[in-house]
């Protein structure tokens, strides 16, 4: 075998002839194009239309501009409301001037309580020991229906909403009736993100940010498929589907899973959840998670 002998300092070519500065060469130029690959997929405009919803199922809306698209009747949008948002109650007293509250079908999509939330921190209902933190959020699944809510809201509402939901991805989708007959107008859903967009996107790659909204609550992970429902607002969406009547609260019990994507919340209220129906919670938060 030959022996290559070296004089240093080495030249530039030279030092690039070692087999593992070859490698990890390579490799740095793998990451960089994947980075230029992500931003690009990141920076694409898909056109917001009701025809590229129609086709799509959904189109996400990165800029307030996009709302526009949602506008109708007098500077009016539709939300869709799939957790909490179920109850009437509840909602009003997020939107208080809310119009038009009623049940809607909405193909292509499932829950999920993968979602850590700091406001059951903030409200003392949070039980990190064992896990139970997470909010819900719904994720693009075919061959999903779920039964949600759709409400107006007003035009000036819209950078309000953005801020209070700041972690999720906004998207146009089309709601139905229960017969299946499409909605005239789109309607905007908070849908999963990821926690690399969220950081990049609506924290400006910001730490301190990320920390304000998360970090301080220990939460070193938003989207996660290990944690469990906290359980007064748990009861109080199921409390909400049932008073929507009975389509709605079995939707709500077969169509909506833990972060496993298996364990629907009806086996999960069965099983490990089991008295959580039962629990009440303090004076001060009936109003708020009384269903």
């Amino acid at each position: 075998m030959s022996v290559v002998h070296w004089n240093f300092p080495l030249t530039f070519h030279q030092f690039f002839r070692f087999p593992v500065v070859r490698h990890l060469s390579l490799v740095l130029h793998r990451f960089k194009k994947r980075l230029r690959i992500a931003k690009m997929s990141m920076d694409t405009t898909i056109p917001i239309n009701a025809a590229s919803v129609a086709a799509a199922g959904f189109v996400e809306l990165k800029h307030e501009s996009d709302f526009d698209i949602l506008l109708h009747n007098d500077d009016l949008i539709s939300v869709c409301g799939f957790g909490s948002l179920l109850s009437e109650r509840s909602a009003k007293s997020t939107f208080p001037e809310l119009q038009n509250f009623r049940i809607a079908k909405l193909n292509g999509f499932r829950r999920v309580f993968c979602h850590a939330a700091p406001i059951f921190f903030e409200r003392g209902i949070a039980k990190e020991e064992t896990k139970e933190i997470s909010s819900l959020s719904v994720e693009p699944f075919t061959g999903e229906t779920l039964v949600v809510t759709v409400f107006e809201i007003k035009k000036s509402e819209i950078p309000s909403f953005i801020e209070r939901e700041h972690e999720f991805r906004f998207l146009a989708v089309t709601p139905e009736d229960l017969d299946g007959r499409p909605y005239d107008h789109l309607a905007v859903l908070c849908g999963r993100y990821s926690d690399e967009e969220y950081f990049l996107v609506r924290c400006k790659g910001s730490q301190e940010l990320l920390y304000d909204r998360y970090g301080r609550h220990n939460i070193q992970k938003i989207w996660r498929n290990d944690i469990l429902p906290c359980r007064l607002y748990l009861r109080h969406c199921v409390l909400a589907a049932r008073n929507l009547g009975e389509v709605a609260s079995d939707n709500f019990l077969d169509n909506t899973f833990l972060g496993d994507r298996s364990t629907s919340i009806r086996k999960y209220l069965s099983s490990t959840g089991v008295g959580i129906m039962e629990e009440e919670p303090i004076e001060a938060l009936k109003a708020r998670y009384g269903g």
